[in-house]
């Protein structure tokens, strides 16, 4: 399982470096207990927060990914598509590109599982732009405190600043096409020169 992956290297780097998990969390202003659970691979780790992890083990972003399909084919095949991380047991990401670290853009096919209202995940806000299509269901989309359910075919070009978020409240899953810019997983140049 990817987490179980992302949670050995993040220990292995951070064991290597001599950091307690106390200085990591320090560092990345995450809970020790979070750290704790994510390096045994009881948890997941949303993008942002992963994001600063590297930073305070002064790795990429993508070292924590397996970059095994060939960066030449820009052809992802529908049976050659990986489920790349379940977040919290009500979203399965695919990622739709095989040159993960070389583009802007970073597609995902997301698939929203049924969410109970106690569930519901709070708004959040990050860097760039995010463009959401929907293919299957009802996606709840919440901007600035307001929501409001896309439908097959609907779709929403947002600026990822504003707090937002999306979930399910139906008792089918939705899928969805996303769209992110800016990649946080694009190698940097000065990494690529370093």
């Amino acid at each position: 399982m990817i987490s179980v992956d992302i949670g050995k290297k993040i220990k292995a780097l951070r064991t290597s470096q001599n950091l307690t998990l106390k200085e990591l969390s320090e560092k990345t202003h995450l809970s020790t207990g979070f750290l704790s659970q994510l390096e045994r691979g009881l948890t997941t780790v949303d993008t942002n927060s992963l994001e600063h992890i590297a930073e305070a083990l002064q790795v990429d972003l993508s070292h924590f990914f397996p970059m095994t399909k060939s960066n030449a084919r820009c052809v992802v095949r529908s049976y050659e598509r990986e489920i790349f991380q379940i977040e919290n047991s009500h979203y399965i990401h695919y990622y739709l590109t095989n040159d993960m670290e070389n583009k802007d853009l970073l597609p995902r096919l997301v698939e929203v599982l049924p969410t109970r209202e106690e569930e519901l995940s709070l708004p959040y806000n990050h860097e760039g732009e995010e463009f959401i299509y929907v293919l299957e269901g009802i996606l709840s989309l919440t901007m600035e405190g307001e929501t409001q359910d896309l439908f097959p075919g609907d779709c929403a070009h947002i600026d990822s600043t504003l707090n937002h978020n999306w979930s399910n409240n139906t008792n089918k899953v939705v899928k969805l096409l996303i769209i992110n810019t800016p990649n946080a997983f694009k190698k940097s140049r000065k990494s690529k020169t370093l």
